[in-house]
């Protein structure tokens, strides 16, 4: 777990290298067509047999892949890796909280709140486009795990998202073919978005795939909360991007928010 959240973030870092060539879109497709093509020799999806109640979650799903893909990686280049994983990790608390009736997790939907207001609080030098596609992030992973449910039921194995994979990758090939033909990317720019892909995409799906077959999916969700602590770390040190105390502030309210909702829930 701890390997597949590093990789996941490290990956996250080392595509922001490729931004001066590449900006945030021509990294985005770079990584698109890495997951696509893992997840296509994992699964091996039969699209030609899928029906049309198969196809259009997938269709759908392929589609908020990639806005959420590039949503996280314009906010990342606007206000940082921390605070841009952050604000998107909001998207699944906000779905594990909505499900809840516990006056606990009121609370825990409180302290969360307390730490989005003060990330997103007023000041000379607060970015709010970036933050609001840190939501548009947010937003697109809440849609993407309703949507991996109705895919998962509908389609057998990980046939469906493979088949969404492909959809986004088709999707993101003409700017890949724009961007290399009006401006030809260098050598180290490809290489990390490349690295990106693997790190961010291949990396994480088979260690996630192989650590939940010996851990309970709580736990394993208990876990996933500190990945907003591990993009600030990472951040840190791979792109110099320091954080102030009501940063780190608000980032400890949304994971202590997560962690404690997760570890009291029985089921």
């Amino acid at each position: 777990m701890a390997g597949s959240g590093l990789s996941n973030q490290t990956g996250a870092a080392v595509g922001a290298l490729a931004f001066p060539v590449l900006g945030p879109l021509g990294v985005v497709a770079v990584r698109q067509y890495v997951a696509a093509l893992v997840l296509l020799a994992v699964a091996r999806p039969r699209p030609r047999g899928f029906t049309w109640a198969q196809w259009w979650p997938v269709l759908l799903l392929g589609g908020v892949f990639g806005t959420m893909n590039l949503s996280l990686y314009s906010a990342v280049d606007r206000i940082g890796l921390g605070l841009a994983v952050t604000l998107e990790f909001l998207g699944p608390l906000t779905i594990a909280l909505a499900a809840s009736r516990r006056r606990l997790d009121a609370g825990c939907a409180v302290l969360a709140a307390a730490g989005v207001v003060v990330l997103l609080r007023p000041r000379p030098s607060a970015d709010y486009t970036g933050m609001g596609l840190g939501l548009v992030a947010a937003c697109c992973w809440a849609s993407y795990i309703l949507l991996n449910r109705t895919v998962g039921r509908r389609v057998p194995g990980a046939q469906g998202a493979a088949a969404a994979s492909a959809v986004s990758a088709v999707a993101f090939l003409p700017v890949g073919v724009v961007l290399a033909l009006s401006h030809p990317p260098t050598a180290r720019a490809v290489l990390c978005a490349v690295a990106a892909g693997v790190l961010s995409s291949a990396v994480p799906y088979l260690t996630d795939l192989l650590t939940l077959r010996h851990v309970p999916a709580q736990t394993f969700g208990l876990f996933m909360s500190v990945n907003p602590v591990l993009a600030a770390v990472v951040g840190r040190v791979v792109l110099g991007q320091d954080l102030g105390g009501a940063e780190w502030a608000g980032i400890g309210a949304v994971v202590a928010a997560n962690a404690v909702s997760i570890a009291t829930t029985r089921h």
